[in-house]
């Protein structure tokens, strides 16, 4: 709960930001206020792209600027590093461990093992820059003392094969949200796909063992993760959950009706509930296509700040996951 409440700085900052009539003075204002209050981005895929170009190898991987190394700097998909993260003022991280669908009953405990084994790592070998914390005053301590509080996500029910028990680890080695589905169903709940036309539901939101799952969390303090579920998970979600819910990685689906957003309905029950929708940076989640800017980002703040409430909007900009962004 003090993790969500630790989010849920946006609002404020945008509320402050409008009393400045100009540019430069709202540029000035955010720097005040970011070097004040901690900004939580809730999303990004780095760990996962060091997989794939590094086979998880972190010997030689320079993290300070990526801008000119290849083969980052050739990437579509590459936008983070910690010279870019401090240039941002970006104060905590929530690193993905991703669990491809691919693995779903096959090795998925084993690969969200070894990307949060990963992400330890990382942060371990830049002591001087990142921290890895686990609670909202780890957060704030991290922030007081100028280092990039890094959380780890999973991301992908999948990634806990159907155990209870290996929640719970995920958990004690730092997990502190799970996204309940990736691009597939879970044996317990219906991803987002299964509300594209067409599609038949596997499930029709959560089962029972799912609304076990989001009670677990519950329990131990892990945030329970909409994005990528159906509508129908979503609702099931928010009503079992006894803690506020988050999606760390999503938007309106009013403005671009793609089936990752989240539609008004759900926006005001999340409101009723305390959670929070982090907005995605991906122009097919902002304006349904390649290209966007950052108004059309904006335009998504404002319209969940409109439905939802100030204090129900955050940044998941799913950056290193994306291979367009907006300009």
């Amino acid at each position: 709960m003090r993790m969500v409440v630790g989010i849920m700085v946006l609002g404020q900052l945008l509320t402050r930001l409008l009393l400045a009539a100009h540019a430069g003075d709202r540029l000035a204002a955010a720097r005040r206020i970011l070097r004040d209050v901690p900004l939580i981005d809730g999303h990004n895929d780095l760990p996962w792209n060091i997989r794939k170009f590094l086979k998880n190898q972190l010997r030689d991987f320079r993290f300070d600027d990526l801008r000119e190394t290849h083969p980052w700097s050739r990437s579509a998909w590459s936008h983070t590093d910690l010279r870019r993260l401090r240039e941002g003022m970006v104060a905590a991280q929530f690193w993905s461990a991703y669990v491809p669908c691919s693995s779903q009953h096959l090795d998925s405990v084993q690969l969200a093992l070894e990307q949060i084994d990963l992400i330890r790592r990382l942060v371990n070998k830049h002591p001087q820059s990142m921290v890895l914390v686990s609670s909202a005053d780890g957060i704030e301590r991290a922030h007081k003392d100028g280092r990039l509080a890094s959380l780890i996500g999973v991301e992908g029910g999948h990634a806990v094969g159907a155990s209870l028990a290996v929640l719970r680890m995920l958990y004690e080695l730092g997990a502190r949200y799970l996204t309940l589905t990736h691009t597939c169903n879970t044996p317990w709940a219906d991803c987002s796909t299964a509300d594209e036309p067409g599609q038949v539901p596997h499930i029709g939101g959560l089962s029972n063992f799912g609304k076990n799952i989001v009670l677990e969390m519950n329990r131990l303090g892990m945030m329970v993760d909409l994005s990528h579920v159906s509508v129908p998970t979503m609702l099931d979600a928010m009503e079992a959950s006894r803690a506020p819910v988050i999606f760390s990685h999503s938007s309106a689906h009013a403005l671009c009706n793609s089936s990752r957003n989240v539609p008004d309905h759900a926006l005001r029950l999340l409101a009723q509930t305390g959670g929070i929708v982090m907005v995605s940076f991906y122009p097919h989640f902002i304006s349904c296509g390649e290209k966007s800017t950052l108004q059309d980002v904006a335009a998504h703040i404002n319209h969940i700040r409109k439905i939802a409430g100030v204090d129900h909007v955050g940044i998941g900009a799913g950056y290193d996951g994306i291979n367009f962004r907006p300009q």
